[in-house]
């Protein structure tokens, strides 16, 4: 495999690799080129500016979360039928889960023989970013650092010490100079960027990074570098082969809830289960009134603290769902699904009604309760794992819970890295729904999808002659 490939990474968060990919990503197909977009790491707010920029799905890369092949099967596979991939990494370079920077940007730079251009913000500082660019330079030489672009640049003369500096000390290019903008396109807030099924403009931002990349970075030094990317083995370089949707497609109906409140999904999950044999149809706890026919419901991560308000209002649609979940419908909920699961969500001194499908209460909180990578084991009995099967995943979450309402509930999972509910605890099991902070990436949780189609196919098969009217609803 041997498509054109750049990385994108950084000193640390923030510092402007968003903005840069996507933009990058926008004006390489203004030039009629297709571009395999790639996160790397957990997150699926910068992946969604990615897939906005792309028109094509940005796969989330991570070497926690799956192994070193199953992370170079993805990105070969997904780049098979385009001209180039554009990789944003994650906080800084060498940032890792230790002080070895184990599963770091720079780990996913060498395994996929990526060249690397470092985005430095300039804020305040002259010679001492081509230190910083020295010191990535000597800590680890196996990474090909070939280019910085420089961001938050004062000005012509700013730029002009900044590209001297880095070029004499570091015998590097510097291919690009971003200025501080007026209007940043992709504004934050406490979980990172707003996701674009937030934002009011989306297509003026994604079409606005692309006209400031093209405007301060040397586009055509940039596809230089990224052809200069050497081939990766053909041994681990073979595309992983997609499984064939089985002949019960038409029968098994997983609805997953996707609107501005409910929205982090990894492609590869959704895919997965439809390799499986299921059929996604969406569904909107803020918009839709009822749940259509379903078999199981996947209820992703998202934001239910800013559109509380919202969901609360919708009392049809959540009656229907505890109604569902009381009736025995399998619900696989990560996140902000579990949280739409509770009684209630208390939110800066309001208290909103959610579906009441399983007896929690739940708060939100000014800092992070749970941040980063978690490994789990189940230790109870649940509808979609094993007793003893040991799980990797990651959480990010301000939300948490403040109280289960009923004492026959139970925690599926004993926490041995990260937070979950209460630092020993993920995997609230209610009914046959679970409700989960840690999100799992079907890549490293092998059986996650064929578990929750099968819990699908026996709650089908049980309530096989309750269905009266034709299955109808819009498919993902």
């Amino acid at each position: 495999m041997s498509t054109p490939r750049v990385l994108l990474a950084g000193l640390g968060g923030g510092g402007g690799k968003t903005l840069l990919s996507v933009g990058l990503v926008v004006a390489w197909r203004r030039r009629g080129l297709s571009v395999a977009p790639f996160k790397k790491g957990p997150d699926f707010i910068d992946a969604a500016w990615l897939t906005k920029a792309a028109g094509v799905p940005c796969r989330s890369l991570d070497l926690y979360l799956m192994s070193r092949d199953v992370v170079v099967r993805s990105f070969t596979s997904e780049c098979a039928a385009s001209d180039v991939a554009v990789v944003e990494g994650n906080r800084g370079l060498f940032d890792g889960v230790d002080a070895r920077g184990t599963y770091s940007t720079a780990e996913l730079a060498k395994l996929l023989r990526a060249p690397v251009l470092l985005v430095l913000d300039c804020t305040k500082s002259s010679r001492t970013a081509a230190a910083a660019v020295l010191g990535c330079q000597r800590l680890d030489e196996d990474v090909n650092l070939c280019g910085v672009i420089l961001n938050q640049v004062g000005g012509a003369r700013h730029e002009g010490v900044l590209r001297q500096a880095v070029e004499e000390t570091c015998g590097i290019p510097v291919v690009g100079a971003v200025p501080h903008l007026g209007r940043h396109p992709f504004p934050e807030r406490h979980l990172g960027l707003v996701p674009p099924d937030e934002h009011a403009r989306v297509d003026e931002a994604v079409e606005e990074a692309g006209s400031t990349v093209e405007r301060y970075v040397d586009l055509a030094a940039v596809w230089q570098l990224a052809q200069t990317a050497p081939a990766l083995p053909e041994a681990i370089a073979e595309p992983a082969r997609k499984a064939p949707v089985g002949d019960g497609a038409a029968d098994i109906r997983i609805g997953v809830f996707r609107d501005a409140a409910f929205q982090f999904y990894y492609p590869d999950n959704l895919e997965a289960l439809r390799r499986e044999g299921a059929r996604l149809v969406e569904v909107s706890p803020l918009a839709d009134s009822a749940l259509p026919d379903l078999d199981a419901l996947y209820a992703g991560g998202g934001f239910p603290e800013t559109m509380a308000l919202a969901l609360a209002r919708n009392a049809p649609f959540r009656e229907a769902v505890r109604r569902s979940v009381e009736g025995g419908l399998p619900v696989y909920a990560e996140c902000g699904g579990a949280v739409y699961l509770g009684e209630e969500l208390h939110v800066d001194g309001g208290v909103y009604p959610m579906s009441g499908a399983m007896p929690a209460a739940y708060g939100f909180g000014a800092r992070p309760q749970g941040h980063g990578y978690t490994t789990l084991e189940a230790v109870r009995p649940n509808p979609f794992y094993v007793v003893g099967e040991v799980l990797r995943g990651h959480e990010f979450h301000y939300t948490f819970l403040q109280a289960v309402t009923a004492g026959n509930t139970s925690f599926a999972f004993r926490v041995e890295r990260g937070h979950g509910f209460d630092g020993r605890q993920d995997g609230l099991c209610w009914k046959n729904a679970l409700a989960m902070y840690t999100h799992v990436h079907a890549a490293g949780v092998e059986g996650w999808a064929a578990s929750v189609v099968a819990a699908a196919r026996r709650h089908r098969r049980d309530t096989i002659g309750c269905h009266s009217t034709p299955r109808s609803g819009p498919e993902v």
